[in-house]
């Protein structure tokens, strides 16, 4: 596997952050801030760099690169796998649907078997982040596996604006648009993690109304009028102080839980929207976190993710949260100087900040959607 990396900032030229070396067909992964990939010119821009490049965009609420975080950039990392094939497939959500009938399953399955499925050993996807439900994404592709299929991947981000994300494949980014990555190899190796480091407080509530990824009621009562309550004077943030606050969901079976981000309200509905489903009779509670409990969950992510790994990863595609990054300020790099203390500073290192991580639990085969993650998939050939 060769790499190499780029950043451009707002009306400057493109910086090798990499030794500058001849690829052959790379795989290009392009993050970066949505402005600056709605621009015109960007599709060109790279495309003359990379004349025969696999060309795959995604807005971040920020970019990783092996030298640095940045809000206001965009980094390119090309990949020319040595050993081991990909083949891209998409899907727009937009098409033939208008916003209030999307089949989130539907276009999750259809997506997955896009792909030829002999040899296939992993799916990275990109997918828009402002309208689908991530929940019934990640159904929709455990289901055209048979949950039987390592999937990783991110909501796109847009920052805190939470206006509209932008991604695509060999063509200007646009709204709406998935984007699936599959890698074949017999040699290929991909190994993953999930962590979080957010603590729950306060008393665990029943959601007594929900629908789909709406939450209506707790204990019977309104749910935003009881989140405003624990907020305090911070409600009058929201929806921003949400991400710093997001709800602990059990399971029914009590086996897992999932972090779920508020991505809006509704003060007409005294409702909550989340980035995922929220089950009728699941259990909530309220969760927070400090520098600290992030940087050191990002720590063991890397060290689960490279625990079990025969070779040494060449490459660390990072998806962290928008929240987490809010929380870390100042100190956003920590948490990939963590991963790349573990992993060693010879993988290269890319990803973004998303609205939300594709990954399954540790332990298991199906992905899911999560917020408030660091998630790490380690790839080698």
């Amino acid at each position: 596997m060769k790499t190499i990396q780029l950043k451009k900032h707002k009306n400057t030229d493109w910086e090798y952050l990499s030794e500058k070396i001849n690829l052959i067909a790379p795989l290009v992964l392009v993050f970066g801030n949505r402005f600056l990939l709605e621009e015109d010119t960007i599709l060109d821009e790279i495309r003359n760099i990379f004349k025969d490049g696999h060309i795959v965009f995604g807005s971040a609420c920020g970019d990783i690169s092996s030298e640095s975080i940045d809000d206001e950039t965009v980094t390119i990392t090309a990949i020319e796998f040595e050993k081991s094939t990909f083949i891209i497939k998409t899907a727009n959500v937009l098409n033939n649907h208008s916003n209030t009938k999307i089949d989130s399953f539907k276009i999750g399955e259809n997506l997955i078997n896009q792909l030829p499925q002999e040899g296939l050993k992993h799916v990275f996807v990109l997918s828009e982040g402002s309208f689908i439900n991530g929940s019934q994404l990640t159904k929709g592709m455990n289901a055209a596996t048979n949950d039987n299929l390592l999937i990783t991947g991110a909501l796109c981000g847009d920052d805190a604006r939470f206006e509209k994300t932008v991604s695509s494949y060999n063509e200007l980014p646009k709204p709406g648009e998935m984007v699936a990555i599959g890698l074949y190899g017999e040699t290929l190796e991909v190994t993953f993690s999930i962590n979080g480091g957010w603590t729950p407080f306060g008393p665990e509530r029943i959601v007594t109304k929900s629908k789909g990824n709406i939450l209506y009621e707790l204990d019977n009562l309104p749910a935003l009028d009881l989140y405003k309550k624990y907020l305090g004077k911070k409600s009058e943030e929201l929806p921003g102080a949400a991400l710093l606050y997001p709800l602990n969901v059990k399971s029914n079976d009590g086996n897992n839980t999932i972090v779920r981000t508020i991505l809006n309200i509704d003060e007409t509905e005294n409702s909550m929207i989340l980035a995922g489903d929220i089950f009728e009779n699941s259990k909530v509670q309220l969760m927070m976190t400090n520098v600290d409990n992030i940087v050191n969950a990002a720590e063991k992510a890397a060290i689960n993710a490279s625990e079990f790994r025969k070779k040494k990863p060449q490459l660390a595609i990072l998806v962290s949260c928008i929240g987490r990054k809010l929380v870390l300020d100042q100190r956003v790099e920590e948490e990939v100087e963590e991963v790349m203390e573990v992993i060693g500073n010879k993988t290269t290192i890319t990803g973004l900040y998303s609205y939300g991580e594709i990954a399954p639990f540790i332990g298991e085969s199906s992905c899911q959607l999560h917020n408030q993650t660091m998630t790490i998939t380690l790839i080698s050939e």
